[in-house]
């Protein structure tokens, strides 16, 4: 591959930037023949299939593409007769790869032994990191979770290695960090299934969070269908410097457009500002994208993205240079809609409480706090998560850190650090950041989703106590992060936190206030610095990946009949070849819907590969728009009110008692116009049905 570059840069030097792509391309595609990722030795990068689908629609629809239009419609699979109509066609697309976390591929892995294939179609992975609970700190809570998910990890260890599935075992990291160091390229389009699975796009990918059923579509290798998203633009200009940050960013944006501004659409950022952000940065961006109800969002490939790519150990940066034209926007394109932020006037955010679209300028949190009688004491802050847990975080949260230690002060606030990967972990130990945050008082967790999720036993406070907490995580939802709905959750940067952390309240702005050292001294947090990546390379730390073996037939996928955690699926009854009419509703949603409205994790992830024990969490988050009542429903054949879950095995049980006279029950859910905020049905599929 060196040789391969020096080459190309040789030959770019004799012919000239002009004749670079025609010449070079036509002279050295066929050596370039380059792996998805270094554990799919032959499985390779196929630009030369996704520039021949670009050509196809640019010529049909005889204007320039953006980048999202470019990737998305590179992955027809039939992109000579596809219709094409932003907003409102169905698209059958070929994704890449899939991707999926521990608690959603349960159900995936079990769909997919149902479907009686030998082998996944497209290359796809299992990541661990939903089901650890963070109680203690990183190894004992690891070791907690092994044994209490054995069974789980079993299955899902075993059902890859039968099916060609590779395996990231507990203690790996979080999915989206995972693909970002492994996976995630510019021009590939990956599914996943969780509502984050967006991060990718700081790789200048479109990564998509999808349920269960889709992934096995495409592992089963039928093309994916996705109503053809309108495109949002996102103009950058100006630089990120100070206590500004990368999440300051899609704060600011979440604030203008809502939890539901984005529904239907890619958010495509571009503009001269972009390349003042770092590939991590633009990934906290994107990630964060879910919570305005985007498809997905994504940024163009630049200098930032090949830096990553080479710093993480992969040989595709070179051929993305090759396409570079393939992978920015075409000059000239048109959005949906244009937003437009100056960086240089950007000032540091934080959101919530309650929802992660109510911005306020960190200057301002405070005194809004007072008015509206939040609890100003800050009692937790916790940096990491698959949104904020880049080296990059890491290292400016320490450099903070290490000012208070240098002036005897440690956290006012309890202080917890979730490391995105086993190999930001690693390196974060090695060059001093973790011993940083021990030394001011903080607790370093797993390699886990841990309390981003609910996976937190929190015991400081008790249930229904008024509290405030700080995260750079990227949900706030109503009791998500420790199961009380009277915890007063905000969302920030790591640096942000990490301040208010040392100060122990809202009402401090970094900018501006002192902090008081023992001694008396009064002082000011200096901003934030660190790498970008680290200087010594990437300590890859323990060696937690399963391949598949290339032959996995003989193989035995166990499952105990008697398991309240597992489930094998049985078919549905064969479809009568009739449209199903009459169908009762069984709840109209109102408001905000996300995944944690449908179905909340938390306690409830040990029953995600169990059908009917996961089915008793179903919508009981979610507001009726009858009465605006959570989990309170009318049951309409005895006209009595209970929960979502109940009425819906009620009409479960008549439809089995009706089947005998021809009758049968049916029952949907319905969900008001526009009202769908986050997670993945907000990525436009047809229809939400239970």
């Amino acid at each position: 591959m060196a040789t391969y570059c020096l080459t190309v840069a040789r030959l770019q030097l004799a012919l000239g930037q002009g004749a670079r792509r025609l010449h070079v391309s036509a002279a050295y595609r066929a050596k370039a023949k380059v792996a998805m990722s270094r554990f799919e030795p032959t499985s390779f990068v196929n630009y030369e299939n996704l520039q021949s689908n670009v050509d196809i629609v640019r010529k049909r629809l005889n204007r320039p593409l953006t980048l999202s239009e470019k990737i998305v419609y590179g992955h027809l699979d039939d992109p000579h007769n596809q219709e094409i109509d932003r907003g409102r066609t169905y698209l059958r697309l070929r994704p890449d790869r899939v991707a999926m976390q521990d608690a959603t591929a349960q159900m995936a892995m079990l769909q997919f032994i149902s479907s009686g294939l030998p082998k996944v179609a497209v290359p796809s992975t299992i990541h661990c990191d939903h089901l650890i609970e963070a109680q203690i700190g990183g190894a004992q809570d690891l070791a907690r979770a092994k044994d209490v998910n054995q069974e789980v990890y079993n299955f899902l260890s075993s059902a890859g290695a039968k099916y060609g599935v590779g395996f990231w075992k507990p203690g790996s990291g979080i999915i989206h960090q995972i693909i970002l160091e492994n996976y995630a390229y510019p021009g590939v389009m990956l599914i996943g299934t969780d509502s984050h699975t967006p991060n990718g796009g700081g790789l200048g990918a479109i990564c998509i969070g999808v349920g269960g059923a889709d992934a096995v579509d495409v592992m089963a290798g039928i093309p994916w269908e996705l109503k053809c998203p309108k495109v949002i633009g996102v103009k950058l200009t100006g630089s990120l410097s100070g206590w500004t940050s990368p999440k300051d960013v899609i704060l600011k944006v979440a604030g203008i457009l809502t939890v539901k501004g984005g529904t239907g659409a890619i958010v495509e950022y571009h503009g001269p500002g972009v390349d003042s952000i770092s590939c991590t940065g633009m990934a906290t961006i994107c990630n964060m994208g879910a919570e305005i109800g985007a498809t997905t969002s994504v940024f163009p490939y630049n200098h930032r993205m090949r830096t990553y790519l080479e710093k993480t150990g992969r040989e595709i940066a070179a051929l993305a240079d090759e396409y570079s034209d393939l992978l920015v926007p075409d000059e000239g394109c048109e959005y949906d809609q244009i937003i437009e932020l100056n960086l240089d006037e950007l000032k540091p955010h934080i959101n919530g409480p309650f929802t992660p679209d109510l911005a306020h300028p960190v200057s301002k949190v405070g005194a809004v706090a007072e008015k509206n009688g939040w609890p100003l004491d800050v009692k937790v802050g916790l940096i990491g998560s698959c949104t904020n847990s880049s080296y990059e975080d890491m290292g400016r949260a320490a450099s903070l850190a290490k000012q208070a230690l240098d002036k005897g002060l440690k956290c006012k606030a309890q202080f917890t650090v979730t490391p995105g990967s086993e190999q930001i972990r690693a390196t974060i130990e090695r060059d001093g950041y973790a011993k940083t945050f021990r030394d001011v008082g903080g607790v370093v967790l797993a390699n886990a989703c841990g309390p981003c999720i609910g996976q937190w036993d929190r015991r400081d406070v008790k249930k229904g106590e008024k509290n405030t907490i700080v995260t750079s995580f990227n949900r706030n939802f109503t009791a998500r992060n420790d199961a009380n709905p009277a915890t007063h959750a905000f969302v920030t940067s790591p640096e942000i936190v990490t301040a208010l952390a040392i100060a122990g309240t809202l009402n401090f702005n970094p900018e501006t206030d002192y902090l008081t050292a023992p001694n008396g001294e009064k002082f000011k947090l200096e901003p934030p610095t660190g790498d970008e990546l680290p200087s010594k390379d990437f300590d890859p730390g323990q060696d937690t990946y399963q391949h598949p073996p290339a032959d996995g037939t003989s193989l035995k996928v166990d499952v105990n009949p008697q398991s309240n955690r597992l489930q094998l699926l049985e078919p549905f009854d064969k479809w009568s070849g009739n449209d199903l009419e009459d169908m009762q509703v069984l709840i109209k949603v109102k408001g905000k819907c996300t995944t944690d409205h449908i179905s909340a994790a938390g306690p409830w992830l040990k029953f995600r590969g169990h059908l009917d024990n996961i089915s008793n969490n179903m919508l009981i988050g979610a507001v009726n728009s009858e009465n605006d009542a959570i989990n309170k429903i009318k049951n309409h054949l005895n006209g009595e009110y209970g929960g979502v879950p109940d009425v819906a095995r009620h009409y479960k049980v008549r439809n089995v008692e009706e089947e005998a006279s021809g009758a049968r029950q049916w029952c949907v859910v319905g969900l008001e116009q526009g009202t769908c905020g986050t997670g993945t049905q907000a990525s436009g599929r047809k229809s939400h049905h239970c």
